[in-house]
């Protein structure tokens, strides 16, 4: 019976904290249209107007549009990348093992800002290869998060038991059936919630783009920063970013709670 009531509680707690979330947001629009309905605003020294919005509306929706292509393309790549060196990382050479660690240190050790821009001014130096910005962000993003798609790639593999691998093998099977007929397949609904969360922070991590203003990537808030510049309306701009994202993400993490508690509940 206990255990019955503890599977349960994570769900009652996820709807509560969806339902908090929901209403906090709806508190604070509807606390800025009072603000700035009161004249609040205007009396600080600040008029509100947020019809230079519309106004810059393609820039905006090319932005948002750009930015999620751009999460997309790094997600999958990372993936694959992840995929590869989670593979390699289950080798019991150590001349493979090791620079796939050191790699994956190395990424989940350091900032993805600091690693954005070294990418972008480092890496060409060394290399004499010309990056552009839009290539020097992909390339850095999907290596930064291949190092943590790959430990939750090993992680779901090896909390399979040991015991199925074991019949496999008695029934003939190779390694490569065993992964992808019995170890993969079980393993995947175990690393699809953690997947499904760092691709989450893939798509917050592109917003460090705008930061560095020489890699000029076109993703949602660098748009906002150009908009911003152009009307001395920067409130407003930033206020629509937050919201733009909190309308993508809002969405993907409800998702990836319930398939966490999916899978919570089938073991």
């Amino acid at each position: 019976m206990e255990y019955a009531e503890s599977q349960g509680s994570p769900k009652s707690r996820s709807r509560l904290g969806i339902a908090l979330m929901v209403v906090l947001a709806l508190v604070g629009v509807w606390a800025l249209v009072k603000h700035f309905a009161g004249g609040s605003a205007a009396s600080a020294g600040y008029e509100w107007d947020f019809t230079v919005l519309w106004k810059y509306r393609s820039l905006l929706i090319s932005g948002l549009l750009y930015t999620l292509l751009f999460t997309v393309i790094c997600v999958v790549l990372g993936l694959l990348v992840g995929l590869l060196t989670g593979l390699g990382r289950l080798s019991t050479n150590p001349y493979i093992t090791a620079p796939l660690r050191a790699y994956i240190e190395v990424f989940r050790c350091t900032p993805v800002l600091v690693q954005l821009v070294w990418f972008y001014y480092a890496l060409p130096v060394l290399t004499g290869l010309e990056l552009s910005a839009t290539a020097a962000a992909t390339l850095c993003l999907t290596l930064y998060g291949g190092a943590f798609y790959s430990e939750i790639v090993r992680g779901g593999i090896i909390s399979i038991d040991s015991g199925q691998t074991e019949a496999g093998k008695a029934l003939g099977m190779t390694r490569l059936q065993l992964l992808r007929r019995v170890v993969l397949p079980q393993a995947f609904k175990k690393m699809v919630p953690p997947l499904m969360n760092q691709s989450i922070m893939q798509l917050k991590n592109t917003s460090l783009l705008s930061l560095l203003s020489v890699l000029a990537v076109p993703d949602l808030l660098y748009q906002g920063q150009v908009i911003a510049h152009d009307t001395y309306r920067p409130l407003e701009l930033y206020t629509f970013i937050a919201i733009a994202y909190f309308a993508v993400l809002l969405p993907v993490t409800i998702w990836a709670k319930r398939m966490e508690y999916g899978v919570v509940k089938e073991a």
